[in-house]
């Protein structure tokens, strides 16, 4: 009854069952020209990873890992952030209409710990964000895929407050890593375990604000692992970095997002009005806490 109610099609039913389920979903990206982008993007980018990617015994992973906010340059980055297909599935599964704000471009996987985007990126309403992590070759378990840990996204938010710190205005080398000792308690805590995306080439995965997900480790440096992911929010909202944030004081490092799209800055909202800069008439006692 609701598939039909929204309009969505049995792959759209499926993808959407997938995210409130596991909290990430699995699609083959939808662009006919994808392979021919695929192989600029690779030609661009290559030499700027400062890598002998020519030399297939060479270790892939003593070089930059990624290209952040790559679409400022290259054309083909910026039209799989901004494909129409992606954004109008997107626009269907979380009510609201998204815009992709930012690029990255890896060549070999991250190895990072388990974490979530929640702490980089957020927004209020809450989880009105998604990852969209597309697969530019086939990746086999010995190359550092992404992995995830699946239903995570149906655990409790973190914020500063639950963890015990100060998050606005302190300095942090890394955002995460005031986290990770409670991602790693909630994993056990709930018996969680991670899976591994062995992905082909043209595979998307769709992923949740709230998924604990990471890169496994390298178990053959000499191998690449192409792949591009694209960070999405969604309009009429406020738009805040918790790891950075106090929102038990209201005091929030607010993000002004810009879009792949076009460039264009989306300020903050709250129910359609732009929130002012600084404060005044009905928002002021909210300004004067920041």
């Amino acid at each position: 009854m609701l598939r039909h109610t929204l309009g969505l099609s049995e792959e759209e039913q499926r993808l959407a069952d997938s995210l409130v389920t596991h909290g990430y979903a699995v699609m083959d990206f939808p662009d006919v020209t994808l392979d021919e982008r695929i192989e600029r993007i690779r030609a661009n980018l290559g030499p700027r990873y400062g890598l002998a990617l020519d030399d297939p015994a060479s270790d892939k992973t003593c070089g930059e890992r990624r290209i952040q906010d790559a679409w400022k340059f290259d054309e083909d980055v910026r039209a799989i952030a901004a494909n129409e297909a992606v954004l109008g599935l997107l626009g269907k599964l979380y009510g609201r209409p998204a815009f992709p704000f930012q690029t990255l471009n890896f060549v070999v996987g991250t190895e990072q710990a388990a974490h979530t985007d929640l702490v980089h990126f957020s927004s209020l309403p809450e989880r009105f964000m998604c990852g969209v992590w597309l697969a530019m070759e086939d990746i086999g378990p010995d190359a550092g895929p992404l992995f995830y840990l699946p239903g995570s996204h149906r655990w409790p938010s973190l914020t500063n407050g639950l963890i015990g710190r100060r998050g606005f205005g302190s300095a942090l080398g890394s955002a995460q890593d005031p986290f990770a000792e409670a991602w790693r308690a909630l994993a056990e805590a709930n018996q969680a375990r991670e899976e591994p995306f062995l992905a082909r080439k043209g595979q998307a995965l769709i992923w949740m604000a709230n998924l604990l997900h990471g890169g496994s480790h390298q178990n053959n440096r000499s191998l690449t692992r192409w792949s591009q992911v694209t960070h999405y929010y969604f309009e009429d909202c406020i738009y805040y970095t918790p790891a950075f944030s106090d929102e038990f004081t209201g005091q929030l490092q607010r993000r002004q997002p810009i879009s792949v799209i076009d460039g264009a800055v989306h300020r903050c909202r709250y129910m359609g009005e732009p929130l002012p800069t600084k404060g005044s008439g009905r928002w002021a006692r909210l300004w004067r806490r920041r």
